[in-house]
């Protein structure tokens, strides 16, 4: 068990290591409208993680509540939106396409703070990973391994294009390739360390598992409404995004009813 965990929580910094490294095959800067097709395919992954792999299950771990069971998985939710704003506003970071910083003032520079920004959406990932293995160590009847490992691998395809998105428009800028790629490898860094101490919280207060799993969807969902959607639906061909955000949903939604 612990090494499938452990495999577990590794598969999606992978994901986005091996997106990274598309920096040494591929030159130029990358196409908007390639860029808008990842940003909706990744978004589509995450809103499909969020509602199959985590707010079904934390409802269904609080069954015994009876029809109150929603509470977990709502007040669960509500906090994971409310962590991501609070880490939103003062983590110094910088989209890509954008010369403002935000967050609270720093004398970091743009790439570091570019990497910030990405890392900072891979935290409810690794979380959710977290959380979705944390169930399945507690032998809970709603996660299967199967399962578990269906949102890590949904979480890693959704990464591969990611890392890419964060390494190539560095390279773009005249960074090395070199540094390129760790730049985009670290950023996907923060997964296995968010997954990590979600796992050990829940081995602490086991009974706060379903409010982990909603935890995760809710910063997950805070993602894609403030950044993901914005960033695929801007200027000419929106469409393009909206039909990749449907195709990311419908496989995530396949891993996770098929392997489940």
């Amino acid at each position: 068990m612990t090494m499938n965990v452990f495999v577990g929580i590794v598969i999606p910094f992978w994901g986005t290591s091996l997106g990274s490294a598309l920096v040494f095959l591929m030159g130029g800067k990358m196409n908007r409208n390639v860029q808008r097709a990842l940003t909706g395919f990744a978004g589509g992954v995450m809103v499909a993680a969020s509602v199959w792999s985590l707010l079904i299950p934390a409802m269904d771990q609080s069954a015994h509540m009876g029809k109150l069971s929603f509470i977990p998985a709502v007040v669960g939710f509500l906090l994971g939106m409310v962590f991501l704003l609070i880490l939103d506003t003062f983590t110094p970071h910088m989209h890509m396409g954008s010369d403002k910083a935000e967050g609270v003032k720093t004398k970091l520079d743009r790439t570091t703070m570019l990497v910030l920004a990405v890392a900072l959406h891979n935290i409810p990932e690794g979380m959710a990973v977290g959380a979705v293995f944390a169930g399945l160590i507690s032998d809970s009847a709603e996660i299967t391994l199967l399962g578990a490992f269906a949102l890590s691998i949904g979480i890693a395809i959704q990464n591969f294009p990611e890392g890419a998105i964060i390494s190539m428009p560095l390279k773009a800028e005249g960074v090395p390739k070199g540094k390129a790629f760790l730049y985009g490898a670290l950023s996907g860094a923060v997964e296995p360390l968010a997954a990590l101490i979600t796992i050990l919280l829940s081995g602490i207060m086991v009974p706060i598992l379903p409010y982990l799993l909603s935890f995760a969807a809710g910063a997950m969902i805070y993602v894609v409404v403030e950044e993901l959607i914005p960033e695929m639906s801007e200027g000419e061909h929106s469409n393009i995004g909206t039909m990749f955000f449907a195709i990311g949903f419908s496989l995530m939604m396949i891993l996770d009813v098929a392997l489940g």
